[in-house]
């Protein structure tokens, strides 16, 4: 098998550099712009783009681009932190089913039961369990996006207990769990990290997609669903701009992430340069 040449790998790298700080300055720029997309000016109400607001404003007199900035700083805060959390989760559950056979047979009724369930209702249904808001979005993302990272997982793991070494370790007196973390373990962290970045995408559209519908976070926080759904209401007077612009970040930031883990796959396996 040929081997990507540096060059490939290089670029492969630049590109998420460059994703990760362009991440980080959204982060960074969201919290700078925590208090003005507060901001009522109704002097400047249902402004158009132009220099005194690069996003225009809406009903309120409120700038777009702060607006919109911030409500992606939340996505990005949010998606990371429920994609790591329900990655988590998978890994757990994945090891778990090394253990015995017992423990396969639970696990694979649990990633069967979670994945039967349409997504989007489940969502729901989690946050109006645990009362909504922050909290619920936060739960909800976190326990129901783990199913597909598990099941790749535990295949993985299945493929490993049948490797020549595990029963070397098995006769050599290793107990199931030393055995998971010495030897499976390190064998399945590339598969866990790009899955938990590939989750990211997922997190961050599902978060819109339940606060779009009213069931996520609340109308005080600037979160790009609410700007979205707020937006609804004025389209039809002519205001693009209000869904334009927080729609089209949305995007781009959820196709850059996709791309980044996508370009991490293909680093952690070599023959993913020359599919």
């Amino acid at each position: 098998m040929r081997k990507p040449s540096w060059n490939q790998r290089a670029k492969t790298l630049w590109a998420a550099a460059g994703i990760l700080l362009f991440f980080l300055l959204v982060v960074i720029g969201g919290s700078f712009c925590a208090k003005r997309a507060l901001v009522s000016d109704f002097s400047a109400v249902n402004c158009p783009p132009g220099r005194a607001h690069l996003f225009g404003t809406d009903w309120l007199g409120r700038d777009m681009f702060s607006r919109t900035l911030r409500g992606l700083s939340i996505s990005v805060l949010l998606g990371i932190g429920t994609a790591a959390a329900s990655a988590g989760i998978a890994l757990i559950l994945g090891i778990l089913a090394a253990m015995s056979k017992r423990l396969d047979a639970i696990v694979s009724y649990l990633i069967d039961l979670v994945m039967g369930i349409p997504h989007i209702l489940l969502l729901v249904l989690i946050s109006l369990a645990v009362g909504r808001g922050l909290k619920g979005v936060v739960i909800g993302v976190m326990v129901t996006h783990w199913p597909s990272l598990a099941r790749v997982i535990r295949g993985e793991i299945l493929q490993l207990k049948e490797q020549p070494y595990i029963a070397a370790a098995k006769k050599l007196g290793k107990g199931p769990w030393g055995i998971a973390v010495c030897h499976m373990l390190p064998n399945v962290l590339p598969q866990f990290l790009t899955g938990m970045i590939l989750l990211f995408p997922h997190a961050v559209l599902h978060e819109s997609s339940i606060t779009f519908l009213g069931f996520g976070l609340s109308a005080e926080q600037p979160a790009i669903g609410i700007i979205l759904s707020e937006s609804m209401k004025y389209l039809i007077l002519g205001n693009w701009w209000l869904a334009v612009f927080p729609g089209a970040f949305l995007v781009i930031l959820v196709l850059m992430f996709q791309y980044l883990g996508e370009s991490l796959q293909r680093f952690f396996d070599p023959a993913g340069f020359h599919r």
